[in-house]
C-alpha cells in the first residue's frame, strides 16, 4: 500500500510541476490552482508513506521518478531538449532508483 500512495504522490507532484510551468509565474488561474491542489496532495501522500518507509528511500524514489517524468513531459509538451550530459545524468538517476528498489535492504518497511 505504501508504494501505491508513493505513486500517487509522484503523479501529483509531476502534475503540479507541469502546471507550475503552465501557470506562467502564477498569472494563469487554472494552472495555478492545479499547482496548489496537486502539491498539497503530493506532500500529504508523501507524509503517509513515511509512516512505513525510511525517509531517505522515499525521497530518493519520489524525487528520482519525478525528475525523469518531468523531463519527459518537458520534452513532449514544452519541446525542451537535453544534451548528452543531461541525458546521462538522468539515466544515472534511473539506475540509482532501480538499485535502491532492487538491491537495498533499506527499502523494507519498518
Amino acid at each position: 500500500m505504501s508504494y501505491l500512495i508513493l505513486l500517487i504522490a509522484i503523479v501529483a507532484e509531476v502534475i503540479a510541476t507541469s502546471s507550475l510551468k503552465a501557470s506562467e509565474g502564477f498569472t494563469k488561474l487554472i494552472p495555478s490552482l492545479i499547482v496548489i491542489v496537486c502539491y498539497s496532495a503530493a506532500f500529504y501522500c508523501l507524509s503517509l508513506t513515511l509512516k512505513t518507509m525510511a525517509i531517505g528511500i522515499v525521497y530518493a524514489i519520489w524525487s528520482g521518478a519525478g525528475v525523469v517524468l518531468i523531463t519527459l513531459i518537458g520534452k513532449v509538451f514544452f519541446q525542451e531538449q537535453l544534451d548528452f550530459a543531461a541525458q546521462a545524468g538522468i539515466g544515472l538517476i534511473v539506475v540509482g532508483v532501480l538499485v535502491i528498489n532492487l538491491l537495498s535492504k533499506s527499502v523494507a518497511s519498518h
